[in-house]
């Protein structure tokens, strides 16, 4: 009885994981965009406050940090984290990372073209780019390839400092990535965390749905 009522469950948690991201994705879009635009003047003043202070050597950091995690830059993580899990014979694994990068990836660019929110603007911007906004690419990105990592390695990590600094890694990753897209001037704060917020989401549907089909899988 326990075995047939624990996939269902699964399910359900990933479901209402991603049920909960897409709710707060929502409330962050409204009140950055929507009537009112309640983060329209925080975005604002965080990028006006950081753009006054950059300078060397941390502009030339975020730069190398933001094209490490480019569209190319996580292809190529991404190519390397697959080939060490199919060497690994981690098929269940494997198809996680498949299904929550690429896909999440595409997720964005759809989400991008319906929010159609114009970047960041200065007199002389640091980085300059023709595509829209909201949601951060860079940081969705991260956010489902570091989470994938992380979820990989929990069970491998021993004790809770191990458990710790796992979590603790794979967030500062994804918060380094995210600042550094603020500091150069081609996202608002709102996008970063909407970014995470989506990446959550996409990453609890994928990790739990390949989870209930090994389990499946197992029981018959």
């Amino acid at each position: 009885m326990r075995d047939t009522i624990r996939l269902p469950l699964h399910l359900v948690a990933g479901l209402l994981l991603l049920l909960s991201a897409a709710a707060v994705f929502d409330a962050i879009a409204g009140a950055a965009m929507g009537p009112g635009a309640r983060l329209a003047a925080l975005d604002i003043s965080v990028s006006q406050w950081l753009h006054a202070r950059a300078g060397e050597p941390w502009t030339t950091l975020m730069l190398a940090i933001s094209h490490l995690h480019s569209v190319a830059g996580i292809a190529f993580l991404t190519l390397l984290f697959a080939w060490r899990l199919w060497r690994c014979q981690a098929h269940y694994w494997l198809l996680t990372l498949l299904l929550s990068v690429p896909p999440g990836m595409v997720l964005n660019v759809l989400l991008k073209h319906s929010y159609q929110r114009v970047r960041p603007s200065f007199d002389a911007p640091l980085l300059t780019l023709p595509t829209y906004s909201f949601p951060s690419g860079h940081t969705l990105a991260a956010t489902v390839f570091y989470g994938v990592l992380a979820c990989y390695l929990w069970p491998r990590a021993r004790g809770a400092a191990q458990h710790a600094a796992l979590v603790a890694g794979a967030v500062a990753l994804v918060a380094l990535v995210g600042f550094s897209r603020v500091y150069l001037g081609v996202h608002f704060l709102s996008d970063v965390v909407a970014a995470v917020a989506e990446g959550l989401g996409w990453l609890a549907i994928c990790v739990t749905a390949v989870s209930s089909l090994r389990r499946h899988r197992e029981r018959r």
